[in-house]
């Protein structure tokens, strides 16, 4: 494989990329974090020992799981509970779950343990230190966790069916990280290169919690069908990822750190670049392509979702895969530009939830153009993000203009057009939408509505001396200062802002969950309502144990089922 030296395509405007109707139907791909973490780990060699796993016959106790890599070892501290039915909640605003970890900047001794018991499972209400990287909890499926338990303990493996139709024992409400509740602060391991992707430490979190949750389950069968019981098998163990529940605390994020965002997307379309501007593919190319879509057709084939929206994706979905698969019969990918010619006719035929689909799959044969773009995911250069006072009103108000002339063509008096309002929960600290006209919530509005903002900031720019500095404007229009500062950062980061406005009528907040969750791997979409989403993480894994350079990677694509 060789690339082109002309370039045919180009970066994907952002008028096109950062609606939320397509961020809200991104995939998983070759960057998402999950597989950044695994891979690196089997590059590396790292190795994983279980020191302690002192679980009692109720099935409460602690266990520490630890990943040795070439500098450092990450141990996950990991508290079983009894939680009685009635308090087993998803909500934020729970106090008790069925098990609660923290990752560990080494190896914890027995004081740690007992600090970290006396605060990990009361998670927001206790306070860890600088020592733990992340704090988390999760909560049993109950009516797959009993049944796994009863078929284990009864000699019987699991039925197949009802492990598909869940896909996990447990699912976290919640990994916390960089800086909450005492943790350590991004600035602590960001020059850690195992660390430097986004996410890492809590992706890692998760990675390590899938195995205790494995073991947990083969303890809970052993207590209770003693010399009957069987340990789960291999590869039924591979096809349970772990759950998560997303709803509204996360959908602020990619609104909150522009630059951060613009460089996960921007990195994004720069493979994507890469890709369609390979002149030729081999026979080796073509075949994984192939194989992989053929994998993603499985794949989506499982989904399953009972939300009107996601039905609805889904079913757009499944014909946007067949119309490719049409394409892919009657289209010789051995000619020249195949990949972008295949890009151009899906932005023709299919819907973003395909295309998006495509995008993820055409990077997939391509490690060696991919993968090199990894470091600009992370966004280390906080420092340039500081206000230019010198720049001229005339200067910022082109500006905006340029970054925001959507935003301004909106007619703001219009009340659906500012129906929604962002705040922070005074109870659980976390941000929630309601209604403008209907609840008493506007004083407690968060700068969440970044289009409303550059509209209001532009029309008090035009009263003032085009010559003026935005210093001055600034002096005498505070209130603008988050407007002006995105304002400069959309100038070298063309990727920052959503382009839709997030306080209308019809804001969807789970596309912007689906975004962010994308980017770390996250597969099977679930909403629940427009607010909160459950997904799967590690569904197909490689389990610590197993991890090598021959499985690191393509996991998240379930081996094709042949016919008996």
């Amino acid at each position: 494989m060789t690339q082109s030296a002309s370039h045919p395509a180009s970066l994907r405007p952002a008028d096109q990329v950062m609606r939320l109707k397509r961020l809200g139907s991104l995939h998983q791909c070759r960057l998402s974090f999950m597989r950044i973490l695994t891979r690196r780990m089997a590059r590396e060699a790292w190795t994983f020992t279980r020191p302690t796993f002192d679980i009692a016959a109720d099935g409460t106790g602690h266990a520490v799981y630890c990943a040795h890599g070439p500098d450092r070892t990450y141990s996950l501290v990991a508290f079983a509970h009894d939680l009685p039915a009635e308090q087993r909640s998803d909500r934020v605003i729970a106090d008790a779950w069925d098990a609660t970890f923290s990752l560990f900047d080494g190896v914890p001794t027995a004081q740690d343990i007992t600090r970290l018991s006396q605060n990990v499972p009361l998670q927001e209400a206790g306070r860890v230190s600088e020592s733990e990287l992340s704090l988390s909890r999760a909560n049993r499926s109950v009516r797959l966790w009993d049944h796994v338990v009863g078929a284990l303990a009864s000699g019987k493996q699991p039925d197949p069916e009802q492990l598909a139709r869940v896909g996990y024992l447990m699912r976290t409400t919640a990994v916390y990280g960089s800086g909450k509740f005492g943790a350590a602060d991004r600035d602590v391991i960001a020059n850690r290169p195992e660390l430097a992707a986004p996410f890492q430490a809590e992706m890692l979190s998760v990675f390590l919690t899938r195995a205790f949750v494995r073991d947990l389950v083969d303890h809970a069968a052993k207590i209770k069908g003693a010399d009957t019981a069987i340990a789960l098998e291999d590869n039924i163990a591979r096809q349970l990822g772990i759950g998560n529940s997303t709803g509204l605390g996360m959908a602020p994020f990619i609104i909150n750190h522009p630059m951060l965002f613009n460089n996960w997307i921007l990195t994004r379309e720069q493979a994507i670049l890469r890709i369609r501007d390979i002149p030729q593919a081999t026979p080796q190319e073509i075949a994984q392509f192939l194989d992989l879509f053929a994998r993603s057709e499985q794949s989506v084939a499982a989904w399953q979702s009972q939300h009107p929206i996601q039905v609805e994706k889904l079913a757009a979905l499944h014909a946007d895969l067949a119309a490719l698969r049409g394409y892919l019969f009657a289209h010789d990918l051995t000619a020249e530009r195949p990949w972008d010619h295949l890009v151009k006719w899906c932005e023709q035929n299919l819907t973003e939830e395909g295309q998006e689909l495509i995008t993820s799959l055409i990077m997939e044969p391509y490690g060696d153009l991919v993968d090199s773009l990894e470091p600009g995911l992370s966004d280390s250069d906080t420092g340039a993000h500081q206000i230019d006072g010198n720049m001229t009103v005339s200067a910022l108000s082109d500006l905006i203009e340029t970054r925001f002339g959507w935003a301004l063509a909106l007619d703001w008096a219009d009340p659906q057009n500012q129906a929604r309002t962002w705040y922070v929960s005074a109870e659980k600290l976390e941000p929630r939408i309601g209604s403008r006209f209907d609840e008493p919530i506007e004083d407690y509005e968060q700068p969440l509505a970044p289009a409303r903002d550059a509209a209001r900031a532009y029309h008090d720019l035009q009263s003032l001396d085009q010559s003026a500095s935005v210093a001055e404007f600034l002096l005498n229009h505070p209130q603008h200062r988050h407007t002006v500062r995105r304002a400069q950062i959309s100038a070298k980061a063309p990727y920052s802002e959503v382009q839709d406005n997030t306080i209308s009528d019809d804001i969807l907040p789970i596309d912007m969950l689906r975004a962010k969750l994308s980017f770390f791997g996250a597969t099977h979409f679930d909403p629940r309502s427009d607010r909160w989403v459950r997904i799967c993480m590690f569904k197909n894994a490689p389990y610590p144990k197993d991890l090598s350079t021959e499985n690191a990677d393509f996991w998240v694509y379930p081996a094709l089922e042949t016919s008996s």
